[in-house]
């Protein structure tokens, strides 16, 4: 399986650089996996498509505004970390710019209330750091950081709440679950009131969502881990709707990814946590999902593949190339997709 075969040519202009104004206005393109079939319509109309006592997985996990921008304390010259992962007491793992710049020990200085220093360097631009500050970090962040959007995005976010879900509460993220940017309370509440059970676990986005695949062989490329969780609740829920025979369907590639992993590894759903590094390409066999509400992701990339693993990558790739023809907007702040 080569990295070739997950390519595709997408008009620049198709890469969603804002988001729109009302979440659940966007397109949503409906793919029958099996079939290939393709319904165009609008993301409120899912719920047209989904059904009484189906079940809606989505991740609860809130963004960082984790970009922060300062200056290294001897020579001022100006360093950007990303926050990627707290690993106690003050110390992060992060993503540096120009990584070159830094060794241990140096201080980067953002503001009088917060400075980092730094423990450790690792390869790929990755840093741990100390973050010494007073008062509260999270009230910090939110004065001082900037919302750590993809790179592809070059507009500036003029509303830090457009890149949260409306139901982001366990705060850990470097990315958004971008599927879930769709949902409003009240189309949320309008499925609960269909009989559409919704449920949440909760992944952490890592460094995985920013490092592309390097390697033309799809399976050297190795994957970053990034912390799940789920309580027994929920755990109880799905295995019950299991044995019911009713339909689970994940919001997004990171509730995907767990759901998959608790029901590989443990061969029902668990209450747990732990970190999970599963790649999911063509050839995969899921044990947990039945569909995928999910936005349309970068050329060669790991999500690309997961989706190709549900549908297969030739549906896939035309229902694409259809998007592409409809002038569907791609990437974090674009349209959706309903794989069913």
């Amino acid at each position: 399986m080569n990295l070739s075969d997950f390519n595709y040519y997408l008009p620049p202009n198709l890469i969603a650089q804002t988001p729109i104004k009302t979440r659940d206005a966007s397109k949503l393109l409906i793919l029958d996996k099996k079939t290939g079939a393709i319904k165009h319509t609008h993301f409120h109309d899912i719920l047209n498509e989904l059904q009484k006592g189906d079940i809606l997985v989505l991740n609860d996990t809130k963004v960082i505004p984790a970009r922060l921008i300062g200056s290294k304390e001897e020579t001022q010259a100006v360093i950007e970390l990303l926050l990627l992962k707290d690993l106690g007491e003050d110390t992060w793992e992060c993503l540096s710019r120009p990584a070159k710049r830094l060794k241990e020990g140096t201080i980067i200085n953002f503001s009088p209330k917060l400075k980092a220093q730094v423990l450790a360097k690792y390869p790929e631009g990755i840093v741990h750091v100390k973050l010494i500050y007073e008062g509260i970090l999270m009230e910090i962040l939110d004065e001082l950081g900037e919302m750590p959007l993809p790179p592809y995005i070059h507009e500036k976010l003029t509303d830090k709440d457009r890149y949260q879900t409306v139901y982001a509460k366990n705060i850990g993220s470097a990315a958004a679950p971008t599927a879930g940017l769709h949902f409003t309370k009240e189309l949320l509440n309008e499925l609960q009131k269909k009989g559409v059970e919704i449920l949440f676990v909760t992944l952490h986005v890592g460094l995985g969502t920013f490092r592309p695949v390097e390697v033309e062989n799809v399976l050297e490329h190795h994957m970053h881990s990034e912390y799940y969780e789920m309580t027994k609740s929920v755990a109880d829920k799905l295995n019950q709707a299991k044995k019911d025979h009713r339909k689970i369907y994940a919001v997004g590639t990171t509730s995907t990814r767990v759901l998959e992993t608790i029901t590989h590894k443990y061969h029902e759903f668990k209450a747990c946590t732990g970190n999970t590094d599963i790649f999911i390409y063509p050839g995969f066999e899921f044990t947990a999902i039945d569909g995928l509400i999910t936005n349309f992701h970068l050329p060669k990339s790991t999500l690309l593949m997961l989706v190709s693993a549900l549908a297969t990558r030739e549906i896939i790739l035309e229902a694409y190339e259809e998007a592409i023809k409809n002038n569907y907007r791609f990437f974090s702040f674009g349209d959706a997709m309903f794989i069913k």
